[in-house]
């Protein structure tokens, strides 16, 4: 937990006055949430938008100004956490299931910075579960689309019932392996009847904030320059 925690830290280094904040979720972005409560209650005048309803509670717990998303014209520094990313700065998110609401906050801030420990750093994306979400409505029909594929489609499940997302609706994990074939995936998922959103997110991020053993390392995305 040391290196999630010097990495949520650190990304808060990033925060200035007056910003509205898109906040992620998950264990490492915890140590974030609770940095920018400090910082609120110091004085720093922030709003935050919620990634889930956890981190909306987190936020409430720290005294964190929070607007909804759509009483926002802007979003200038989003932070989150990953669960695989590569050195093109591809990435697989979504293992805490918050994939849909991470992907409209990233895709309307100015800035987005990603933490993590340095075991979320690989070669090639594709060991960790891919998640998919997709309507409860026809999911047997869609798994079976998923199945055809040879993607290896596993329903989540949590406490023995179907995992239910903070929109209403199920989490396919993919078992897909590495490497990605990210153009043919995209051909082939994105346009399933059911299927709303995935958990690849190609080159989405500013920069990346990574605990180690020896301390933080910021690793800046130069390749839309």
């Amino acid at each position: 937990m040391e290196k999630k925690r010097i990495a949520g830290q650190k990304s808060t280094e990033y925060i200035k006055d007056g910003m509205i904040l898109g906040l992620g979720t998950g264990s490492t972005a915890y140590y974030m949430i609770k940095e920018v409560g400090a910082m609120v209650q110091g004085g720093m005048n922030l709003k935050a938008v919620a990634t889930s309803k956890s981190t909306e509670n987190l936020a409430k717990e720290f005294k964190i100004p929070l607007v909804p998303i759509d009483k926002v014209d802007r979003i200038d520094l989003a932070i989150d956490g990953v669960d695989e990313i590569d050195k093109e700065f591809n990435a697989i998110k979504g293992g805490g299931g918050a994939l849909f609401r991470e992907k409209i906050v990233d895709s309307l801030a100015k800035e987005v910075i990603w933490i993590m420990d340095d075991s979320k750093l690989v070669d090639r994306i594709g060991k960790f579960p891919l998640p998919v979400e997709i309507l409860p409505y026809g999911y047997k029909h869609v798994i079976r689309k998923l199945e055809s594929y040879s993607l290896n489609p596993v329903i989540r499940i949590q406490d023995d019932k179907f995992f239910i997302t903070d929109n209403g609706n199920y989490i396919v994990d993919l078992y897909i392996g590495n490497p990605i074939n990210i153009n043919e995936f995209y051909s082939k998922v994105n346009v399933i009847t059911g299927v709303l959103e995935t958990g690849l997110f190609i080159n989405t991020c500013n920069r990346i904030i990574v605990g180690t053993d020896t301390g933080v390392k910021v690793i800046e995305n130069t390749l839309g320059d």
